[in-house]
């Protein structure tokens, strides 16, 4: 099947795959005289397992190391629990730092004023509670509105 058909059936993006083979994550596809990548059906479930483990968040040097376990039918399975284990670790972490983050953020909301008045917590916070100049005009290139739109200044 060629590039697209692989991209349907496994559900990577045709970038992605030719990314992944550039990368050295999967191996390059055959081609055909007319250089287009050809792919089996074992080269769309190596693709389908890359789509399984980046919809669990594993990094990409994570699923080349578990793609290298998949394919040794002599290890341990010792070494792709302890793979998950430390994969569990860090998305713990990340859930309590953008825990803290919302934390964070909801406070300063919740004491925003959010009127026409230019004291504003938010801003107070991101500048380290320094009352320093802001950037001058033509500096900043775009702002929110009040309905969250870019609007150029």
């Amino acid at each position: 099947m060629n590039i697209g058909e692989a991209a349907d059936a496994s559900g990577v993006s045709a970038k992605m795959i030719r990314y992944y083979e550039s990368i050295g994550l999967i191996a390059s596809a055959s081609r055909t005289e007319a250089g287009y990548r050809v792919y089996s059906e074992d080269d769309v479930h190596t693709l389908c397992f890359i789509r399984r483990a980046r919809d669990l968040g594993f990094s990409v040097e994570q699923m080349g190391n578990l793609l290298a376990l998949w394919s040794d039918r002599s290890r341990a399975s010792a070494d792709v629990k302890r793979i998950a284990l430390d994969h569990i670790a860090e998305l713990k972490r990340k859930m309590r730092e953008l825990r803290d983050m919302t934390h964070v953020l909801r406070h300063l909301v919740d004491h925003c004023q959010g009127d026409e008045r230019p004291h504003c917590p938010i801003i107070e916070d991101l500048s380290n509670g320094r009352n320093a100049a802001p950037p001058k005009p033509g500096q900043a290139k775009r702002r929110i509105d009040r309905a969250g739109h870019r609007q150029a200044l």
